[in-house]
């Protein structure tokens, strides 16, 4: 027989009043009831003054330690008020909102009260955001810094070693031997997500291959880098180049380095520049000069308007060139589905929260060995690569 409404309902009460603040997840167990009864139940009980609610916690009225009308968090335990978690990433970012998402289930699962702040495309934006989260009362710091050229990186590492508070990185991997090298961090296995773009085109029998890729991000980097370093030792791959993907997807002018513009088409790795003299690709061009059958591009978006101007230049994908996207946000929506690599975004967040509340937990074991956690990436296969078929590369 179903318990009574009212009856249940007393039984959150006595739990909540006996204990102080309580997860719902929790309570749901105990009562052997789902979470989605519960919250109810507790919104409810909320709404009539019975007991108070938090992000995904239900509070006494009163402290059962004593009068005070705010309970005090126990011992251990990371879902107490000792202040919001401060979560920033990049504006206008698609690929970390995802794991922002993530980030955010877990912590508001465990009780926490997030604070997100979103940092501006100019140069250093986090610092400030930062300095006003801790001004605020921020207790833990989760952040993807946008870090659009080294130079900016590095010069960040001083100040994000000094925070105060515990730091997990979420998506960056900082450099060997840096500051913040003893710094948490969970991030993509981006080596590896490569590996796996050109093992799929290998094994279709591509010899040459293009990287077309942003280098605006420490994952635009990686993979520019995994990329080279990859095709230059495997002994299958004839021919490899690598250049921009887009005329925005250069770093950006910074301290120490040249503005967006950057050098001329020379050793890979350089961006090309079309008629006009700005940075551009022609990546039909550049296949036939390179004898090329496939492609690597880097990001969605970017993949996704680099395939219709090849479409407009009479190369059709797969059927003249197999093309393999990465970052996987969008691929699967162009009109020939992209196969890409899909780093494991939500659960870089999770992992990241996870991580952030074991240091925040002061359980025995919390301020252990720093973690740095790399999550590996999977192959989505569509329509967009297929084993080649010709014995001639494209010709003008």
């Amino acid at each position: 027989m179903r318990e009574p409404v009212e009856l249940r309902r007393q039984r959150i009460l006595a739990v909540v009043e006996s204990r102080g603040a309580v997860k719902v997840s929790a309570l749901a167990d105990e009562l052997d009831v789902s979470v989605v009864t519960v919250r109810r139940d507790v919104e409810e009980l909320a709404r009539a003054g019975r007991l108070r609610r938090g992000h995904g916690v239900a509070r006494p009225v009163r402290d059962p330690a004593g009068p005070s009308a705010v309970p005090s968090p126990r011992a251990g335990d990371p879902a107490g008020d000792g202040g919001a978690v401060a979560l920033v990433v990049p504006e206008r970012h698609s690929y970390l909102y995802e794991t922002l998402h993530g980030a955010r289930t877990v912590l508001e699962e465990s009780g926490i009260r997030i604070a997100l702040y979103l940092a501006p495309q100019s140069a250093d934006a986090e610092r400030p955001l930062v300095e006003r989260a801790l001004a605020d009362g921020a207790r833990g710091l989760l952040i993807a810094p946008r870090w659009r050229n080294v130079r900016y990186e590095e010069l960040a590492y001083g100040w994000l070693a000094d925070t105060g508070v515990p730091t997990v990185l979420m998506e960056r991997l900082p450099r060997p031997g840096s500051v913040l090298h003893a710094l948490d961090s969970v991030c993509s296995d981006h080596w590896y997500g490569t590996h796996l773009a050109v093992e799929h085109l290998v094994a279709l029998g591509h010899r040459r291959i293009v990287l077309a890729a942003r280098d605006d991000s420490p994952t635009a980097r990686t993979v520019r880098a995994a990329f080279a370093e990859i095709a230059a030792s495997h002994p299958a791959v004839e021919d490899w180049t690598v250049v921009l993907s887009s005329p925005d997807a250069v770093p950006g002018p910074g301290p120490d380095g040249p503005g967006p513009d950057g050098p001329g088409p020379v050793p890979p790795g350089a961006p090309l520049r079309n008629s006009a003299g700005t940075p551009g690709l022609d990546l039909a061009a550049l296949l036939r000069e390179r004898g090329a059958t496939a492609a690597v591009l880097h990001g969605d978006v970017d993949a996704l308007m680099l395939v219709q101007r090849l479409a407009e230049s009479g190369v059709q994908v797969p059927r003249d060139c197999s093309v393999v996207a990465y970052d996987d946000v969008v691929a699967a929506l162009g009109s020939t589905p992209l196969t890409a690599v899909a780093p494991p975004r939500a659960e870089i967040g999770r992992a990241a929260a996870e991580l952030l509340l074991h240091r925040l937990s002061g359980a025995a074991g919390a301020l252990g060995p720093v973690r740095r956690t790399q999550v590996l990436p999977e192959l989505k296969v569509r329509g967009s690569a297929q084993a080649i078929t010709r014995i001639t590369p494209l010709t003008d």
